[in-house]
Formats: structure tokens, sequence, C-alpha cells
């Protein structure tokens, strides 16, 4: 809870007053302006007598009045509840709470504002931001590419504000859902963030104001696909502070690298780098003090996730440590002047370790150091360098190797995460540039920091205060102009034509010359006094000049100014780092061409010069770009958590110009169609929808389409039936045609929002939607909101009716594919079977004639192999006894056993068993039997049965002569059984011996 203090309230409205010559409070339609007076004074107070709603106010432009008051006691009131984003019309105030808020950026509230339906909803807060950005890029709304520009002053939190928008663009755009490419989106995901801690651990330092200062610019590119998902990033960087390796300002540090290279390295890396426990360096200040982001195995892991393998890492740290062991080299001057300065006795150990590190030869470093080579005609000339030369140049060198090593890294990086131009079609840019800076002793690195937020500050005054403003009265809108601080007078200070601060340094830099910094101070006291924003103190000892920033003014100290934008290398000591062992160092320079001394002054390229360059280019990039902007502030100088010092804020809400654009944003339209792309994008609402004229509203829809006084229509309640009365100023003639079509599409959106009763619309607080210039179509966030729904609806529509019909062709035609089918099927199969009956056919009667001729040639085989009955009868036959040639039957012995007796055909008798005698004779049928097979006689109590060998002893045929020999056929025979032998186990005797022979 905040008190009131009257007193404080009227007298800082006052002292506005007093600064200012006039405020404007830019009233909604354009109209009436006065000035902050005791009416106002008195608004200011009603405002703020409930302190307790004044947290609820998360966009300034619903603060009423609008005064650096005001808006003021709305922050301070949101950041006491720990409420750190504000909207600010077109921008996003973020103030920084200088203490960890981890819930805040979570992954869950990611995924919350990426999916939210309406943004403006939710709570403000940097991913708003973020998504409106993406979302133009998914709608393709020109421009397409977008940029995001974070400013503030240093310690402010543009750099974690710059994190978060890389990690949300991470997380959003490549969350893909195929499976194929996720391992793709992951490692670009990774390596687009793992960037960020190498460009800190190299780029960043600890200042007095902010323990992670970023010492260089930077604008990633973050590249999308035709889908919108991450495919690659960029870096571009500008100005590396490269003096702070050799140079670091009171009570600050060096580069965040050297000190984790310090308190993370194990006892082989210390050993390796010969960096022993307890060894200091006069290079790093401030060693014993702490920072989050002294962590080096953080570094470490994203160097390996970038892809650089552990040789390379070896390289780059044997060069750090080699830096850091040239900051102990100290020189004394020499007895003689001709001679060169001697090196302390502890130097010497130091060099020869940075010697080591560096791999290059100790004798040649130490002469480079002490001894400077000139060129007369085309001798060299060697001269002597004096003590304070010998330390410039090894400062020289150090930071020579050092901007050389970053531009390394930077490539490298882009070479790791870049995607092929053919990969990516547009891009988010991120912005985060060091913020305005103002020391005690500020020099030419201070100069070129301040001079890039200027051109940022002029960036956002053109294109939004001035830009929007000249425009209102270009196309006919009734607009009040707000003032706002111009800072253009500055920006021509530093770096106009013909004269400026810029060219007259460069001028300065390319004279051979030793330059002087009283001569420099007098020249530019003559050149540019009639400029207001510069001043001299002529009571100062020391030469400088004081330049009036859009933040405040700044003291720059010109000793040394005109050296620093020299940056001379000497070209002894490029030809040193040429011949180094160490493979990296060697490459980083191998490209380096080294300066010649002869060489024209005006050929040479100064740092602001090629400072210039660099952000001339990126403004290009950002006035191509749809920007999105972000203020940081810093609430306090001490950075002390939940802190907020009131004097400190209201300075940098002044110098950003956060109340004017308040102003601007609260009574002005923030987007801008001309005509033909208005009927392009939103003409299909008036096709799809159904207009109905005011005549056929009732009374309470013209009251409430009165409410909307915005140029396009004016509702007269004169006659009793309302009418609309449209106002349009003078339109250019390529527009008039497109002009009805404008009108109609405005009003169907306008009626179809007066009849959604989920839309209730405030009278007051929609006084001014949308306005038709002579070229273009103003518009406010709600009714593009209101436009963008309505063509969303619409084409939802049109999609549902297209898959629709879609799916109907697709069943109709599925069906007819079936029917086709099946009758191709029946006819296949008809076809198919005719075919085989008849190949059918053709197969049996093949097998029939076959079979046949099989059957014919079998049977006269057999004919042939059957004995013939005939042929026996010619054959003589042994007289018989006449008993047993009546009776056919067979007479055997008397035998003690009954035994089988078997006989064989034509009177061949073969017993088992030497005591039986067996006589056989065979007539009519007897003897046909005979013939066809052998006989078995069992006989079993003096009883005998004839069986036939053929089947029971596989015997097929039998063919013997009386007094010839046996002939058995048993196999490849077409007889019955052919193919059996006789069992040759029970056969003994001669009967075994003729089987035998047969066989």
């Amino acid at each position: 809870m905040f008190t009131k203090d009257t007193g404080e309230i009227s007298e800082t409205v006052k002292s506005m007053s007093c600064a200012k010559d006039h405020w404007r409070a830019g009233h909604r339609h354009g109209g009436e302006t006065r000035c902050l007076n005791d009416t106002l004074e008195g608004e200011v107070q009603a405002f703020l007598f409930d302190e307790d709603q004044l947290h609820t106010y998360d966009d300034l432009t619903k603060v009423n009045p609008v005064t650096p008051t005001t808006v003021l006691k709305c922050l301070q009131a949101r950041y006491s509840v720990k409420v750190f984003y504000t909207h600010a019309g077109c921008t996003l105030v973020a103030l920084n709470p200088f203490q960890p808020i981890p819930h805040l950026y979570s992954l869950d509230v990611m995924k919350e504002y990426h999916h939210a339906f309406h943004l403006q909803e939710f709570k403000p807060h940097i991913f708003i931001v973020a998504e409106e950005a993406y979302r133009n890029v998914q709608g393709q709304l020109e421009p397409v590419n977008q940029s995001l520009v974070v400013s503030g002053e240093s310690g402010a939190g543009k750099t974690w504000t710059s994190r978060c928008l890389m990690k949300y663009y991470a997380t959003v755009a490549a969350s893909s859902s195929v499976m194929k490419s996720q391992d793709t989106v992951e490692r670009i995901e990774r390596r687009v963030l793992d960037s960020n801690p190498i460009m800190e651990a190299f780029g960043n330092a600890c200042t007095l104001r902010n323990n992670n200062s970023s010492r260089f610019g930077k604008y990633i590119q973050l590249q999308l696909d035709r889908c919108q998902l991450l495919v690659g990033a960029s870096v571009q960087t500008y100005l590396l502070e490269k003096t702070r390796v050799a140079c670091q300002p009171a009570n600050e540090r060096n580069f965040h690298i050297f000190y984790q290279m310090m308190k993370g390295a194990t006892d082989e890396q210390r050993k390796e780098w010969k960096m022993p426990h307890g060894q200091s360096f006069s290079w790093l200040p401030n060693a014993e003090k702490s920072v989050e982001e002294d962590c080096f195995q953080e570094t470490l892991q994203a160097m390996v996730h970038l892809g650089i393998n552990a040789e390379r890492q070896r390289q780059i740290f044997r060069i750090l440590a080699g830096i850091l062991q040239l900051g102990n080299v100290n020189f004394s001057s020499s007895a003689e002047e001709l001679q060169p300065c001697n090196l302390e006795e502890e130097s010497k150990d130091f060099l020869q370790r940075a010697a080591g590190l560096l791999r290059v030869p100790v004798e040649e470093l130490q002469t480079c150091l002490r001894v400077r080579m000139l060129k007369a005609g085309k001798q060299n000339v060697f001269k002597p360098c004096s003590q304070s030369e010998c330390n410039m140049r090894r400062d020289c060198l150090a930071k020579a190797i050092y901007a050389q090593l970053f531009e390394w890294l930077v490539t490298f990086i882009n070479n790791s995460i870049c995607a092929d131009n053919s990969a990516w079609c547009n891009f988010i840019g991120i912005l985060d540039v060091y913020g305005f800076e103002c020391f005690q002793i500020n020099n030419l690195e201070q100069l070129c920091i301040n001079y890039a937020n200027e051109k940022l500050q002029q960036h956002f005054v053109v294109h939004y205060l001035r830009a929007q403003q000249e425009e209102y009265i270009a196309e006919g809108l009734q607009w009040s102009f707000v003032k706002y601080q111009d800072n253009q007078s500055c920006l021509d200070l530093i770096e106009g034509s013909p004269t400026s601060v810029f060219s007259l340094l460069n001028e300065e830099s390319r004279l051979n010359r030793a330059s002087d910094a009283k001569t420099f101070r007098i020249r530019l006291e003559k050149e540019l006094c009639d400029n207001a924003n510069i001043s001299w103190d002529k009571f100062s000892k020391e030469p400088h000049f004081t330049v009036g920033h859009y933040a405040g003014k700044v003291n720059y100290q010109i000793q040394g100014m005109v050296e620093k934008n020299k940056d001379p290398v000497p070209p002894e000591l490029i030809s040193l780092l040429q011949k180094s062992g160490n493979p990296l160092l060697h490459q980083i320079f191998a490209d380096k061409e080294t300066e010649n001394p002869t060489t024209k002054g005006l050929s040479k390229v100064t740092v602001v010069s090629k400072f210039k360059n660099s952000l001339e280019s990126l403004m290009k990039i950002l006035h191509s770009t749809t920007p999105h902007y972000t203020r940081c502030i810093k609430p306090n100088p001490q950075c002390k958590p939940l802190t907020f010092e009131k004097e400190e804020v209201i300075m940098q809400l002044e110098a950003c110009g956060i109340v004017e654009t308040v102003h601007i944003s609260a009574a002005g339209f923030p987007i801008r169609i001309p005509f033909k792309s208005f009927i392009q994008r939103y003409g299909l609402i008036s096709k799809s929808s159904r207009f109905t004229p005011l005549t056929a509203f009732d009374a309470h829809l013209s009251t409430l389409l009165g409410t909307f006084q915005f140029g396009v229509y004016k509702p007269d309640f004169s006659n009793k039936t309302p009418k609309l009365l449209f106002s349009f100023p003078d339109v250019e003639a390529d527009n008039k045609d497109v002009l009805p079509e404008v009108k109609k599409l405005l009003m169907v959106v306008l009626q179809h929002q007066a009849l959604d009763p989920s839309h209730h619309l405030d009278r007051e607080s929609h006084s001014s939607l949308v306005h038709c210039g002579r070229t273009k179509v103003f518009l406010t966030q709600s009714m593009l909101e209101l436009l963008e729904n309505q063509r969303k609806k619409i084409l939802s529509q049109r999609a549902f009716t297209i898959q629709c019909c879609w799916l109907q062709y697709r069943r109709r035609r599925r069906h007819a594919r079936k029917q086709a089918a099946t009758l191709i099927q029946a006819a296949a199969r008809s076809w198919l079977v005719r075919k085989h009956v008849q190949r059918w056919h053709r197969a049996a009667a093949v097998i029939q004639t076959t079979w046949r001729k099989w059957r014919a040639l079998l049977q006269s085989l057999a004919e042939v192999e059957l004995d013939d009955a005939k042929d026996l009868m010619e054959e003589d036959l042994p007289t018989l006894d006449p008993v047993i040639s009546e009776r056919g039957s067979v007479q055997l012995a008397t035998m003690q056993e009954p035994v089988t007796v078997r006989g064989w055909p034509m009177g061949l008798a073969l017993a088992s068993a030497p005591s039986i005698t067996v006589s056989l004779t065979a007539t009519g049928f007897q003897k046909m039997t005979s013939l066809v097979a052998s006989l078995n006689l069992p006989s079993r109590r003096a009883e005998y049965k004839v069986e036939t060998n053929q089947y029971t002893r596989e015997l097929a045929s039998i063919r013997a002569q009386p007094r010839g020999s046996v002939k058995l056929h048993c196999q490849r025979s077409p007889l019955l059984y052919a193919d059996r032998q006789p069992d040759m186990s029970q056969v003994t005797g001669f009967n075994q011996i003729l089987l035998e022979k047969s066989l």
C-alpha cells in the first residue's frame, strides 16, 4: 500500500510542466489539447486516490491522465506486488527484479501463451511479444520478417530478456511432430541455445552496473522454414570491447572466460596452462568476487554440443592462458636511450610461459615487444621502444589475439547453427546491444555504445513516434500532434556530414603524426560550436567534451581516443603470430594482412568507420522488418532485489519516451493497411456475409453503432429511420474503385460484432476503432482482432465445406471404384474358371489316352511274360504212376512231424528235409496251376493245404524247363507283385542255390 502525498504529486507535475514547454494530452478523437495546469493536477490526484487499484493497470494506455507521475506510480505499484511486465501501447516495459523468478519462465507458461487464443486477455509478459511476432510470421503479414528490439540501460535486464526469447522460440518453433526429424530438431534447438553461454563467456563482463554486462552487440536471426519451424540461426556481432582484455576500469572485471578458467580448471589443466594455485594476474582484478556466470563446466558442455572437439578446446584455452601470462610481463626503462627496455626479473618467467603457450619463439616475442620496425625506402630500420610503447605493444598483442579468437568463435557458431538459404524463408531477429553507459571516465568505447543506443532510439522515434503521426496527418485524420524528444540533432553531432565528431576523429586518426588531445579538443570546439548538444568545461584540466544524449549528458575523455580509433597492430606482431605452432592461432592470423606503414592514411579503416558501417547495415535490416519494442528499466543503480527508486526510473522513462508512446498508442491506430491489401486479405468477409442496411436494425442496435465514431460512418438520428452517413477524406483516384468494398467490409464486421451477444462493447473504451485515410485503413488492435477472428471463422467454414465436398467426392469415387473392381473381378474369375476347365479337359484327355496306351502295353507285356500252357504240352512228360496220375495228388513219405512241402512246376520237387521224398505230376487244371506258381503243402494231421507262392513267398512267376535252368522274374514286370523277391531266409539247400544264381 502506498501513502498519498499530494504535495509530492503537485510538485512533480509543476516541475514537469516547467521542464517541457507543454505536454500534450491527445484527445481520443484527435480533438482539443490542453497543457498541464491546475485542472490536470486535480485529475492526477483523483486518479492516484485509489492506490490499491493501481497495480491492476496492465496497459499504461488505460491510465487517465497520462503523465510521468501516473505512469511512475502505476509501475511502482505493480513492482511492489512482483508484477514486472506492463504494456505501454506498442512497447513492453520490463522492470528488472534483480532476483530469480523461475516460475515466470517455465515450460508450462510458454505453452500457455503459445496456445492462447487472445493474447491480450493474458497478463503482460515477454512471451506475448515473442508470440505476436511468431504469429505475424505465420499470418504472412507484410513485412513478414520480425525484429525484437530489446533496449535499456546497462543492468536493466536486456541479456536475460534476449535469453528468454531464444528459449521461447527454441521451444515453440522447434516442436515438430515428425518423428524422423526429431533428432535434427533437438540438435538445432540445443545448438541455438548453447551459443548463448559461449557468447556470454567470451563477450560479457562484470561492471559497476551489471554483473553480466554485454561488452558487444549481437543480432541473432532465428531462421524459420515454410512451416514456421526453427531450422537454424545466425549471429552478427558489433564492436567487441577488446580494450577490456588489457585495461579494466576500477572495481570491474575482465571477461568471464578468464575467471571461469581460474575457478573451474582441474589440477591437470592448471599444469598445462602454467597457472598454479595462488597465481595472481594483473589483468584479472577482483578475482575473489564470484558471480553466477562463473560456470566453467557449462561453457565446456556448450562447446561440446556445438562441435568444438577436445583438441580445439585445448588450443583455445592455451591461447587464453598465454594472454594472461602476457599481462604479467612488465618493462623497465633502459639506462641508455638507444638500448631496448629491460625486462623485470619476474617478467622473464612470465614471458617464457606466454611464448610456450602461444607456441612462438621467446626471443622473437621479446624482440617484437621491445623493438619496432620502420621502413626507410627499401630498408628496414629497427628502433627501440620506450617503456610506454612496450606496454602498448604488449596490450596491442593481447587485444589482437582475443579479438581474432572471438571472431573465429562467432564464425564457428554460425557454421554450426546456420541453415542453408534454401532451407529457410523467414526469420525473427533478436537485437541485444549494450545499454546506455555513463562512467566517471568515458572514452571511445562509451561513445560508440551510446551512439548505437542513439540509433536505436531514433529508429523507434522515426518508426513510431514521428512516422505514425505524420502519416495520420497525411492520410487526413483529425490528429493533434503529440510532442516528443527527437534525438536527430544528437545523431547529426556524432555522425553527421560533412562535420561531426566521427568525421573529425577519423581525419585526426589518418594523419601520420602523434595525436594531441588538447589540439583535437580545440578543433572540435571550433567546428562543432553551433550544435547545442555538445559542450565543454573550460576549467577542466583533462581535455574532454560533453554530449547531451537522449538519456542524459556524458563527458568523454579525449586522451587516448585517437589511438583507440586507429587500432594499430604492428606488422611484426602479425608476422610472429602467423609463425605460431598453435594450429588455431596460426589459422586465425593466416589470412590477416600486415599493414604497410607506407600506406596512405586515407585508405585506413578506423574503428568508428567500421562500427558505423556495421550499424547502418543493422538499421537496414530493422527498417525492412516489423519491429517489436521491449524497454528494460533498471529500478535502482545498486542492483538490489525488489527496490524501486523513483528518480532512477523516471529518468529512464523520460529518456526512452515511454510517456509519449502511451499518448500516441492511446489515441492512435497502430495498424495501417493499404486499401488493396486490406481487400485482398479481408475481402472474403464481405463476400461471405450478408450485409443488412441500417434501416432494418432496431433502435438498440442503432444506438450501439452510434458509439463507434471512427471516421467511416456517423449516425444521424435526426430522422426516424437511422442511417449511416459516410465521411471520407479525399481519396486518391487509384483507390476510388476499392473504396465501396472497404465500406461494405467494415460495416459487415461491425454489424456482426454488434449482433454477437458474446462480445460486449463499452461505449467509452471503444470510441475509436477504425479510420479510412486516403490510401490506407487505420485500425486499432481490437479492430484488427475483430477482422482476424471473422476471417478465421469464414476460412474455417470454407475449409469445412471443402472438406465435406472432398469427403463426398472421395466416397463416391470409392464406391464407383468398388463397383468397377467387383465387375472386373467377376469377369476375371469367370475367364480363369473357363481356362482352368478347358485345361482340365485337355489334361484328362491326355491322361486317358496315355493310360489306355500304358494299359495296353502292360497287357501285351504280361502276355509275353506268362508261360503259355500250349508250349508246355508239347514237352515230353515223364511216365507217372497210374494211381498218382488218376488222383492228381502228392504222395509223401512217412514222417514224424508235419512239414511244409514246396512244389515247383514241371516236376521240380524241392524239400526242406532230405528225408522227405516229393513227387509231383500235373495234368489239366492242376498242370495249369503248377505253371502259374509254386505250391505250399503244409502237413497238419494228415491234411494238406495248397497255397501259391505268388502272394506269400513274394515270387511272381517261375519259368522252369525240365532240362533247363530255373528263371525267376522278380522286378520290372507288369504282373501283380512282380517287384517282390523270395524270402531267402527260409530257402535252403538246392533251392537256395538256384535262387541266388537267378537273383
